[in-house]
């Protein structure tokens, strides 16, 4: 079964098959240190700019600020959620999330992986 993954009003959302499913409004914990030097960055997001499934994760590109010392960044392959069974579940914002961190080619690339 096919899922259709885009971003909706200006990267305010992201939409799962038709229907507003994750907004930029929450707080995500990251992992600690990767977002800025705070022990547990909390960061609000303020805009979508990709969505794409990997291995059955949904992850976003946004950028974010952390509410605790101000750091505004860009945040790759962000996990929002997951599909299971052809139906999307979304992940808790306020999880923290760990980093995964590979090499492709010689070239060191990052995601992140929720910890429930």
């Amino acid at each position: 079964m096919a899922i259709a993954l885009r971003t909706l009003d200006d990267g305010a959302w992201i939409s799962v098959n038709d229907s507003r499913e994750v907004g930029v409004s929450d707080i995500w914990a990251l992992p600690t240190r990767e977002f800025c030097s705070c022990e547990t960055p909390h960061v609000l997001l303020e805009a979508f700019s990709a969505v794409h499934v990997s291995d059955h994760r949904v992850l976003a590109d946004a950028v974010g600020m952390c509410i605790e010392c101000g750091t505004r960044d860009s945040i790759d392959s962000l996990p929002v959620g997951r599909i299971v069974d052809g139906e999307f579940k979304p992940y808790e914002p306020a999880g923290v999330h760990s980093t995964i961190t590979g090499a492709v080619d010689g070239a060191a690339c990052s995601s992140f992986e929720s910890v429930e």
